[in-house]
């Protein structure tokens, strides 16, 4: 479906089908007001009013989530602080419909991420996407091809690729100060405790389940997933691999120079918890990248751990000469030879919002620090491992068509197998 019709709710919150978005691509000058709305305001949702909001001639005008006391007590806390009350939606397709909005921020669950940021390129409205761009393959690669197609401008919600050290840090790695690469270890060791076990219920009148559940296969609502542990289940999240993961993926990938990996295999499970999660806990994963000859691991630990020479959330790149430590989203140290004696290193941070708005002002995608193209690469090698794991085997994948090579069933899980009506990811965007 091209810009995407309405579709009634249950709480009959759109008043007809067939109303469909409104394309607006205001041109925006260099002093012209940006106007935001913000879809998801319990998490990352809060990240994005502040962020944009720290901006000149930017502002934030509209808040959108499906539950409506989240929506409210973040207009109150907005107002206490700003000077001015935002609007509030339980539907974000009513913010696609309004012409007055230039951008919008997503940080909705992730299985709302491709889809919502594909309705917002056929509205004409520029995206900042939270990590994982999308939830699986398939939407990834349909995000990339709306993007190009309305022209619009995708940022991806990994703040490292701005942070100033990390990206000094890369540079050095291009200049070959560590010699030849030759593996990327991306760490993900985030305290994770038990989720327990909660019953299915009646959904609340303040929540619009049919909204937070989108293109997701219809369930009864729980508490097991709303607001935060949506991540553990697969329906809605891609586990920690594609959560605080992505930016790890999106580091280790940057960092070795690479694109989608051509061979990968994954073990792990739940060891410690029998509670709701049905992604693991525990996940190591290696990849393969056969031209370059680099291999990446990527280590998923929940619970009492060591870090790796400090790294706790971050990557380690190795090679001839010696490595490079990237600790969290902005700083980098680096030793040489079997003595490990110091060299370089840096710590400072950069502004990643300001960086989409630069990009959405010039139009230049060139000036954008997490594009479109890396949101899809990044994300993709959380779900490619996420496959390895679920098929419990080695597979082959090949770049060019992103798929898997011979392998039916780890093709089956390169999108998702049905979409709930008026909420599917389209093949034609």
């Amino acid at each position: 479906m091209e810009r995407r019709t309405f579709v009634k709710s249950a709480a009959g919150a759109v008043a007809a089908q067939g109303m469909a978005f409104a394309a607006s691509s205001r041109v925006l000058g260099a002093n012209d007001r940006i106007r935001v709305a913000v879809l998801g305001v319990n998490g990352r949702g809060k990240s994005h009013i502040a962020g944009f909001e720290a901006l000149e001639n930017v502002e934030v005008v509209t808040l959108v989530d499906p539950d409506r006391k989240i929506a409210e007590q973040r207009a109150a806390g907005f107002e206490g602080r700003y000077g001015r009350k935002p609007a509030i939606e339980q539907d974000l397709r009513r913010v696609l419909d309004d012409q007055s909005i230039d951008c919008i921020g997503i940080a909705t669950p992730n299985h709302w991420h491709a889809l919502a940021a594909i309705w917002g390129c056929q509205a004409g409205k520029d995206v900042y996407v939270e990590k994982p761009a999308a939830h699986s393959i398939y939407e990834g690669r349909q995000l990339v091809a709306a993007a190009k197609k309305y022209n619009r401008i995708v940022q991806h919600g990994v703040q490292l690729r701005s942070s100033v050290a990390m990206r000094e840090g890369i540079q050095l790695l291009r200049d070959g100060i560590i010699g030849d690469i030759y593996l990327g270890r991306a760490c993900i060791f985030k305290w994770r405790p038990s989720v327990g076990k909660r019953p299915s219920a009646a959904a609340p009148a303040h929540i619009d389940w049919t909204m937070w559940q989108g293109p997701a296969e219809e369930r009864e609502f729980s508490t097991r997933y709303v607001h935060y542990n949506w991540h553990w289940h697969w329906d809605y999240g891609n586990g920690d691999i594609g959560n605080q993961g992505i930016h790890e993926t999106d580091l280790m990938l940057w960092g070795l120079g690479v694109g989608l990996p051509d061979e990968v295999m994954a073990m792990g499970g739940k060891f410690l918890w029998d509670d709701d999660k049905e992604t693991p806990e525990t996940m190591t994963a290696l990849l393969k990248w056969k031209k370059e000859n680099i291999m990446g691991e990527i280590a998923v630990r929940p619970w009492s751990s060591n870090y790796e020479d400090g790294v706790r959330v971050g990557n380690i790149f190795y090679g001839s000469k010696g490595f490079m430590l990237m600790r969290t989203y902005n700083s980098y140290e680096v030793y040489f030879g079997a003595n490990r004696d110091p060299g370089p290193k840096g710590d400072f941070g950069g502004d990643h919002y300001a960086n989409f708005i630069k990009a959405v002002r010039s139009r230049k995608t060139s000036d954008q620090h997490g594009p479109v193209e890396t949101a899809h690469t990044s994300s993709s090698v959380a779900h490619i491992a996420n496959i390895a794991l679920q098929t419990n085997r080695k597979l082959d994948f090949d770049p060019k068509t992103e798929r898997f090579t011979n392998d039916d069933e780890a093709n089956s899980y390169l999108g998702r197998k049905t979409y709930r009506k008026g909420f599917e990811v389209p093949e034609n965007v």
